[in-house]
This record gives C-alpha cells, structure tokens and sequence, in this order.
C-alpha cells in the first residue's frame, strides 16, 4: 500500500505545488489524477520517489517510510517502484532490448551494467515482456527508430522488469493519437491488476480516467478537491477541478 500523509511541496520562490495531500492506494487499485496544467500532478509522483523532495509530509511504501531514507536506502527503495515518464526517457542509442532490461540496473552490478552482461534469466524476462508488449519483433531495434506508442511499450516493459510494488505513471498518452493511447492506457490497468500493483496515472484527459480507473482523484492549485468513483465526476466536480465551463458533453469516452 502507497500512503501519503499531508505532504506539501514548496520551492524556494514561494509558490506551494502541494498543499497537505493525503492519500491512501492499495494494492491492485489504479488511480487516475486529474486536474489543470500546474494543479501539481506531476510534483506528487515525484514526491513519491523523491524525485522532488517534500517540504513537509511523510510518504510510505508498504510500511516503509520513503521520506526518511538516506541516499542508499534510497536507492534500494526505488527499486520497488516503477516509473514511466511522458517522455519516455530511454537511451536512444540502445536497442529495445537493452532499453528494457535497464529495468535491472537498480539489481545489476556496476561492471556488468556498463558492459551489457545481464543475467540470462533477466534477458529472458525482457524478452517475454517485449513479446507481451508487441514490441518483441523489434528487441534488436534502436529505441529512436520507433514510434511514440512503441517508445511508450518500452517504457512500460522496463518499469515492469524491475518486479515493482507501485507504479507512477506521468502522462503516458499526451503524445498519443487517440486510439493508441487507449491501448496504452488498456494495456497500463490490465498489467497492474495482473500483478496487484498499486498504480497511480497522471491524467489530461478526463473520459480516458473515467473509463479505465478505479478511483480519481483531482487536484486544483495543489490541494484534493476529489476523492472518489470515476462516476462521482460530474459537471459541479469537474468545474471545482478545472473552472467553469460546460461540461455536459464530458462523459463517453
């Protein structure tokens, strides 16, 4: 289980991106946040992995407190959770392949990591993983020869070969043409429920959160305005997250 016990991110110049949030995400829940650029959706996710430290506030994974962890615990710490960025952040140079099992680094020793000696069983687990995600025909391909939604699978094959407790999902359809980014978004909640990850996906688009979430939570200038069923999103709550405006079209997706 993912807590989070009123955490609060404050930068140096004053502006407040998290305002006392606390959640709680159990194991096999996927949860969507929703809310306007800036509303600190991506800060929370960072705050998480300590990506960006908390001002104040206290995080857990499975009892263990994130937010007291020294660099080393840290690290090891990291190794339970699994994160796909928007922007995929793979090594262009390498192939899908060597992208996938840099889910291991975190397990790997130093020397077989720079020399690409991964364990033979973590090769045929990426392999497995690459055939899951469609992308197997492409395992020998440069990463930067593939198209955004390939890009995407990688990512999610590497977040999954390190065997997480938590996933932290940052955007994974902004870039997508629709009809992709629902089968990436699909294939993000079936893979979760498959191995009771608790998962947490920031989200732009309001109907992908209500057709594929278990739960929503929305944030406006940092602080929880909704916590509840994807069908409690009713135009009132959606206007209290984003502004007003007419929502009575925001609905199938």
């Amino acid at each position: 289980m993912l807590r989070l016990e009123a955490v609060v991110k404050r930068y140096p110049h004053g502006a407040t991106a998290l305002r006392d949030v606390s959640l709680r995400v159990p194991a096999g829940q996927v949860l969507a946040i929703v809310g306007p650029s800036g509303a600190g959706k991506s800060t929370l996710l960072r705050c998480v992995n300590r990506l960006v430290e908390p001002t104040a506030g206290r995080v857990f994974l499975d009892g263990l407190e994130l937010t007291s962890l020294g660099p080393a615990a840290l690290r090891k710490a990291r190794g339970s959770i699994g994160m796909i960025f928007q922007e995929h952040s793979l090594v262009d140079r390498l192939t899908v392949l060597e992208n996938i099992l840099c889910g291991r680094l975190a397990t790997t020793g130093f020397w077989r990591s720079v020399t690409r000696r991964f364990a033979p069983e973590d090769v045929a687990r990426a392999s497995a993983l690459a055939g899951r995600l469609e992308i197997g025909e492409y395992a020998a391909r440069r990463v930067d020869r593939l198209s955004g939604g390939q890009r995407q699978r990688v990512g999610i094959a590497r977040a999954l070969l390190q065997n997480p407790k938590l996933l932290l999902v940052d955007e994974p359809t902004a870039s997508l043409d629709p009809k992709t980014a629902r089968g990436i978004l699909r294939l993000i909640v079936e893979l979760a429920r498959e191995r009771s990850l608790a998962a947490v996906i920031n989200l732009h688009d309001v109907p992908l959160a209500k057709r594929f979430a278990d739960r929503v939570v929305g944030l406006r200038a940092g602080e929880l305005v909704y916590d509840g069923p994807p069908a409690g999103l009713t135009p009132d709550r959606l206007t209290a997250i984003y502004g007003e405006e007419d929502w009575s079209s925001e609905g199938a997706p």
